[in-house]
């Protein structure tokens, strides 16, 4: 285990993120010593799930690693370190404290690296321009030496990018600055995990890949969200802050006329995931925003039907062009958070109704500009009711399935989405969400 990966000594004088922010770190010892903690100051890392808040609160609990023994409460400052504290508790209860930025595209030591350093076989974007530009290649997909060394060196990415989170987890940020740059954290397959004041900027793929076939005029696509729940149960994931950070997809160049796409969603909960909650969270400047069920497939709907039931409430979603969320399948409770859509920002729409959906939009606050239509808050995807009651738009009371279906015509909304929530802790006003939400929203604040 790396010299640098410490174990936390919390004297948590006051609880709340300044608890973490305070902790002091020493060098790791013996595993005997490893992760000695004063009695009686726990911090919010040892915290647990509220009775009733939101899905993950159902069929049991979402406690995260707050039984951790001293020996399993790890403070880190890089990927390496992250890796290994995962490693070493295995599923065993752990507290992983992230002290600083970790970078996901990085050396053994930390230091960050760039796209250079992956590529492999003879790949450069300017060669794979000049192959499969779509006046010379055609309408059929990328094939032969380039492509392959384009799928090579994204292998290679991929190995830097994406890190597991194991059961029995609490990953949460020390003090109000911890940050994950360009790591996509995969919670996959696994059982009651937490995540909790960190910031998650950038999760960028070096290699997309050019789709002729998608759309009218092609597409590139990319890999790699901040954040994947996938297949898991009881999870918790609050007052956090998600964005594309210094790459905002706004400054990408154009290659075959399309925007050079380097980021995908920021936070998808899919195949088979179920029992989640999501609170207190900000995302913000990205195109597509969270996926909760991932695909039509009849193949995924074996996954998906009676699964991905997830709360969302107390979120800021701003400036957002589309998915917050897209819903295929899943029951999911949205409220109490708050849209905010800017003059400059690209807007597509807000929540999509996709394939058997059951979704519940209640007490929710839009502060759209002038230019947004609010008919375009709902997206009609496929025929699925919806409840959407006692929202606002611009301070006005708004019927938003009403508004959408007089708005769309050609895609009209069916009101009534068959259940009611009742795991809610709390519910404001939705006058009030503006202030309240963000106010309290994102990471280093309220937790």
């Amino acid at each position: 285990m790396s010299a640098r990966m410490t174990h936390a000594r919390a004297i948590a004088l006051v609880m709340g993120c300044a608890s973490l922010a305070l902790a002091v770190t020493v060098p790791a010892q013996a595993a005997s010593q490893k992760g000695h903690q004063v009695p009686g100051h726990r911090g919010i890392e040892r915290a647990v799930l509220p009775a009733g808040d939101g899905w993950a609160a159902a069929d049991g609990s979402t406690t995260g690693g707050s039984a951790a023994t001293p020996d399993h409460v790890y403070t880190v400052t890089n990927r390496a370190e992250l890796i290994a504290a995962f490693r070493d508790a295995g599923d065993a209860p752990k507290i992983v404290r992230i002290d600083g930025t970790i970078h996901g595209n990085a050396d053994a030591a930390g230091n960050p690296i760039d796209c250079e350093d992956y590529r492999t076989d003879g790949y450069t974007l300017d060669k794979y321009l000049a192959a499969y530009d779509p006046q010379t290649w055609g309408k059929t997909l990328p094939s032969g030496p380039l492509e392959d060394a384009r799928a090579a060196s994204a292998a290679l990415q991929k190995e830097s990018v994406e890190v597991e989170v194991p059961s029995n987890t609490t990953l949460v940020g020390v003090g109000d600055d911890a940050t994950v740059i360009g790591a996509s954290l995969q919670v996959m397959d696994v059982s009651n995990v937490i995540v909790r004041n960190i910031t998650f900027e950038d999760t960028y793929d070096c290699f997309p890949q050019w789709d002729p076939t998608d759309g009218e005029t092609g597409a590139w696509n990319s890999e790699y969200d901040n954040l994947v729940v996938t297949g898991s149960d009881h999870v918790w994931v609050d007052h956090n802050t998600f964005s594309d950070g210094d790459r905002p997809d706004a400054d990408q160049p154009l290659y075959y006329g399309d925007v050079f796409q380097q980021h995908d969603g920021l936070f998808d909960i899919v195949r088979g995931a179920d029992l989640v909650t999501v609170s207190w969270n900000v995302l913000k400047n990205h195109d597509k925003t969270m996926l909760i069920g991932n695909s039509d497939s009849a193949a995924t709907a074996a996954i998906d039907r009676g699964k991905l039931r997830v709360t969302l409430h107390h979120n800021l979603f701003q400036d957002l062009k589309e998915r917050a969320p897209r819903v295929r399948f899943g029951a999911v409770d949205s409220y109490n958070n708050h849209f905010v859509a800017t003059p400059d920002a690209p807007y597509g729409y807000s929540y999509g109704v996709g394939m058997e959906s059951r979704i519940v939009a209640e007490h929710n606050a839009f502060t759209l500009a002038s230019q947004v239509d609010p008919a375009t808050i709902l997206k009609k995807w496929k025929e699925s009711p919806i409840t959407a009651g006692d929202n606002y738009v611009n301070g006005r009371r708004t019927d938003l399935i009403a508004v959408h279906n007089a708005g769309v015509p050609a895609e009209q909304l069916t009101s009534g989405a068959g259940w009611t929530p009742t795991l809610r802790t709390r519910i404001d006003n939705p006058r009030a969400v503006p202030g309240i939400v963000d106010h309290g929203a994102g990471a280093g604040k309220g937790c």
